[in-house]
């Protein structure tokens, strides 16, 4: 299978309490893939991404956070720690995978396809980096760190990738 003919529903993860994630189980759903860090300047974007999935999930969107500890050593803690304080902090319901590597040659096998399908300029840079897949799992495009959540570019491409 070639790097263009894989989707965001050939890959799994592990949840934040560690029992496998199929992405598959999203067929049919928008998914936007964030790397996040808890002790990062961007960590705010936590309450963004909850509004725009707690906005939107009625109509196909699904947020999955992954924490990553590769920029700054940002994100630390356990999983145990990860998951009390996105839910205590930011009231996070949307699903969180377990810690995972997403840049360079380590990165976890989603990471480097679609880093791949992105091209360098689309590879995560910092924390709270996006990746927006459509219905059929296939990569749509990316935001950047500094893409709010909430902001225009973010909610018009959920809103494209929504529509039928």
């Amino acid at each position: 299978m070639t790097v263009t003919e894989k989707t965001l529903h050939d890959f799994t993860l592990l949840t934040i309490d560690g029992k496998p994630m199929p992405l598959s189980q999203f067929k049919g759903r928008v998914v936007l893939l964030v790397n996040t860090a808890s002790e990062c300047g961007y960590t705010g974007q936590y309450e963004g991404l909850k509004h725009l999935w707690l906005a939107n999930r009625d109509k196909g969107l699904v947020v999955v956070g992954v924490p990553s500890n590769d920029f700054g050593g940002q994100e630390p803690g356990t999983a145990g720690e990860i998951a009390s304080f996105c839910k205590l902090n930011y009231g996070v319901s949307f699903p969180l995978s377990d810690k995972l590597v997403v840049k360079g040659e380590a990165a976890h096998r989603l990471y480097q396809w679609a880093g791949e399908m992105a091209g360098d300029a689309g590879r995560p840079k910092w924390n709270f980096h996006k990746y927006l897949f459509g219905r059929d799992g296939k990569f749509i495009g990316w935001f950047s760190t500094q893409a709010k959540p909430l902001g225009p570019k973010i909610t018009a491409a959920v809103k494209q990738a929504l529509t039928p």
